[in-house]
């Protein structure tokens, strides 16, 4: 297993709608298993390929730092098959280090998927789960936190962020 290196905004591939996976083999084994080592690593409670440079629709998630009763949930090809409720809080992103945002979200979701395997499986989330699930899964589509927020306040974040860069 390796760490592997999380790409950072505004790099290119963050904003590229990633692609289904075909082929259940042995290097995809090899990325869930490096993209978990890296995820707790950075001390993060879900990763997504794009964030480690690979365009491609998959992504771990683990709350149980955070939530007890939770352990880490691969899901190959994920996608939202029922939601319910709203609600409003804090969220930060490994693509965006230091920036916080508010943000509305699905309380309550039921997310299918294969797992490594290949074999079909249902996550149903609440709380933090449910919050992590979709921001994985907004980055399955290209899609960052700043892209959530107001333009106002997408550009000051954009200048802000790209000075501290320099």
């Amino acid at each position: 297993m390796a760490v592997l290196e999380i790409r950072k905004y505004p790099e290119e591939i963050l904003k590229k709608k990633a692609e289904a996976i075909t082929d259940i083999n042995e290097d995809l084994h090899r990325l869930i298993d490096d993209m978990v080592e890296t995820m707790y690593k950075a001390n993060g409670v879900g990763l997504a390929a794009p964030q480690v440079g690979v365009s491609k629709r998959l992504i771990v998630v683990d709350t149980s730092p955070r939530e007890a009763n939770q352990s880490l949930i691969v899901l190959i090809n994920p996608e939202i098959s029922d939601s319910e409720g709203e609600i409003l809080s804090e969220e930060g992103c490994l693509s965006l280090p230091g920036f916080i945002t508010r943000l509305k979200r699905k309380e309550k979701i039921l997310v299918k998927g294969l797992d490594r395997k290949g074999k079909e499986i249902e996550v149903q989330a609440t709380g933090l789960l449910a919050r992590a699930l979709q921001h994985e899964l907004d980055h399955l589509e290209g899609i960052l936190l700043v892209d959530r927020i107001s333009p106002l306040k997408r550009e000051l974040f954009r200048r802000k962020y790209l000075k501290a860069k320099k």
